[in-house]
């Protein structure tokens, strides 16, 4: 388990951790939130032993292993799938070491060690790692550095989840991740068997994925048993409980005061008096909790245009000679909520250059109203601010003609107060930096808003304040997100870009979701759907007996051949058998081994096969 006692530590005369300690017992998956600033990453490094601390201890267990990701992600020429494989310290040493290893008893030490932990398997589970996180096959042979930095995180992401670390720390893991690959990374961390402390603002990451949540707050560590909602259920009832004692015992010291000023000095009632002074100085004051600053977002209201405010027939669209998207024929309106789904490299960034006007069609019909202004949001966006210059800075450079008290009033409904106007934007925290971009992006009211992944590094009451922005909002909204709560609040449209067409999906996000995890099976519901259903025949007797001895014979030769596997195996932990002068029998045993395996394999693929339909029979 992993147990902090009693921890304090301050940076810069600043106190982030005081006098808290908390449990994590081993194997449970954990959120760790609390709005940003408060300590979550700093305690991570701590963690890591990459901070001291002033006072207090972490301890883990003996043995076992930290793993988080890198900051330096891989930029070399090896493939991403070597680069995945390297990530298993321990198979790499052990691989190289049977290749110089001489001693017979320590050569059937490594071989042995080697099946336990299924190093033969590796490439494929790491390749499954790599697809999960949106891979191709062909692209896991490429190099490193044929790969953006946002790709080769998630590179260096697949790497720590290979690895299996004991205790695995991910801050934000979903901020370099598409949809499809969050949702493969929640439904992957479900099953993780070892501990898990995850940073993340994703709501519904955090209600599918972990048991507990660990909340930072006033300098101090709280765990909560159960899911994100309800962490903030029981944390509600505990402020309301906090709240209503706070104000019995507020009621009870005016009670107590009122009694002492206006008996202290009758000699009858002095006795009372005092008692009642010695009952104040004892009572330990119950704080109400109070409410932190409300995140908020304005966007400006935009005049109202006559339909549909873009309308495209046969467009196609790409770049050089390449086509990307084909045969476009979309309308949209300025109530419109439209989210865009499908899966990375399909063509969701281009058809959002397309709608603003970044990339010319290649072909087809383009209308769009005359007045039609549109707001743009992307993360490139907010790495491309002027870092030595202050948001005030970046609006004046807009908007110089309204003065400073309006936009300090501007930069106000976005949730930058009168300090961060007048800070560097490179001393800015990420979600700072993402509402000044969402506000130069809403700076001309826009009719049109496309936002692209603008949750990342926005906190979870950054997220709902923007939830609840554009839901106000009165222009129309294209939404790229891997944020499944943002999507479901606010898309009333869900399109699917794929295999280069653009067209409505008509179930909704759950089913979506669904079909990204379990594609082979939805696709085989829908093949069924459509044939008709078969009249199952009735089964004899004779038939029924005939399934149940096939079974039977199936169990026997899986039993038979397991035994045989036990005893080669047996065979070749034998040290003699790596002796010099022996190679040649050594790779005969090897051999059948190898064949004993598949034939297992195949042995029990024809046994569940029998099972399935006697099973079938008996439902019959």
């Amino acid at each position: 388990m992993l147990r902090i006692s009693d921890i304090t530590y301050s940076v810069s005369g600043r106190t982030l951790l005081e006098n808290t300690s908390v449990t994590i017992p081993a194997g449970h998956k954990v959120g760790l939130v609390g709005r940003n600033g408060t300590g979550k990453t700093t305690l991570f490094k701590i963690i890591r032993g990459e901070m001291v601390l002033d006072t207090g201890d972490i301890s883990l267990p003996k043995g076992w292993k930290i793993g988080g990701v890198s900051q330096e992600v891989p930029g070399n020429e090896v493939s991403l799938i070597n680069t995945v494989l390297a990530a298993d310290v321990e198979r790499v040493n052990l691989l190289a070491e049977s290749e110089t290893a001489t001693d017979p008893t320590r050569i059937a030490d490594i071989q042995t060690r080697l099946t336990d932990i299924d190093a033969w398997s590796a490439e494929a589970r790491a390749s499954a790692i790599l697809k999960g996180l949106g891979f191709t096959a062909a692209e896991q042979l490429e190099p490193c550095s044929a790969f953006s930095g946002g790709w080769r995180m998630r590179v260096a992401l697949a790497a720590v989840l290979f690895s299996e670390p004991d205790l695995l720390l991910l801050d934000e893991p979903t901020n370099y991740l598409d949809l499809e690959g969050a949702l493969w990374l929640e439904a992957y961390l479900v099953k993780y068997p070892h501990t898990v402390l995850i940073v993340s603002h994703d709501r519904e990451l955090l209600n599918r994925s972990v048991g507990g949540i660990l909340h930072l707050e006033d300098k101090g560590l709280i765990y909560y048993t159960g899911n994100y909602d309800m962490f903030v259920k029981q944390r509600a009832e505990k402020r309301a409980l906090l709240a209503s004692a706070a104000k019995k015992q507020d009621a009870k010291r005016a009670h107590l005061e009122a009694f002492v000023n206006r008996f202290k000095a009758k000699a009858s009632k002095a006795k009372q008096a005092q008692s009642r002074v010695k009952q104040l100085e004892k009572m330990e004051t119950i704080r109400a909790p109070e409410d932190a600053a409300r995140t908020v977002f304005t966007f400006p209201t935009p005049e109202e245009l006559s339909p549909p405010i873009i309308a495209t027939e046969g467009v196609s669209v790409g770049y050089g000679d390449t086509i990307v998207l084909d045969k476009l024929d979309l309308r949209i309106d300025q109530d419109d909520r439209i989210a865009l789904l499908g899966r990375n490299g399909e063509g969701k960034s281009t058809l959002s250059k397309l709608l603003s006007g970044r990339l010319e069609k290649m072909g087809g019909k383009f209308a769009s109203s005359n007045k039609l202004r549109i707001g743009f949001f992307a993360q490139h966006q907010v790495d491309e601010l002027y870092v030595d210059e202050t948001p005030l800075d970046h609006l004046f450079r807009e908007r110089g003609k309204e003065g400073g008290a309006k936009l300090r009033a501007r930069l106000a409904g976005f949730g930058l107060g009168a300090d961060q106007a007048e800070t560097e934007v490179g001393r800015l925290s990420g979600g700072q930096k993402a509402r000044l971009s969402l506000l130069l992006a809403t700076l001309d009211a826009p009719h049109l808003l496309i936002l692209d992944e603008p949750t990342n590094h926005l906190d979870i009451e950054s997220r709902e304040a923007l939830v609840e922005a554009l839901t106000a909002y009165t222009g129309a909204v294209i939404l790229v997100s891997h944020d499944m709560h943002l999507l479901s609040l606010v898309a009333d449209r869900l399109w699917l870009v794929k295999d280069g067409r653009v067209k409505t999906y008509d179930d909704d996000l759950q089913a979506y979701r669904k079909m990204l995890l379990t594609p082979d099976t939805r696709k085989a519901d829908k093949e069924k759907a459509t044939k008709p259903k078969p009249v199952k025949p009735k089964i004899t007797r004779d038939q029924l007996l005939a399934l149940k001895a096939d079974v039977r014979k199936c169990e026997e030769r899986v039993n038979k051949i397991n035994d045989m596997a036990e005893k080669l195996s047996k065979k070749l932990a034998d040290p003699v058998l790596y002796e010099d002068g022996r190679k040649g029998e050594l790779d005969t045993w090897n051999g059948k081994y190898a064949e004993v395996r598949a034939a297992l394999k195949k042995a029990e693929g024809l046994w569940m096969v029998a099972l399935e339909k006697l099973d079938q029979a008996e439902k019959a």
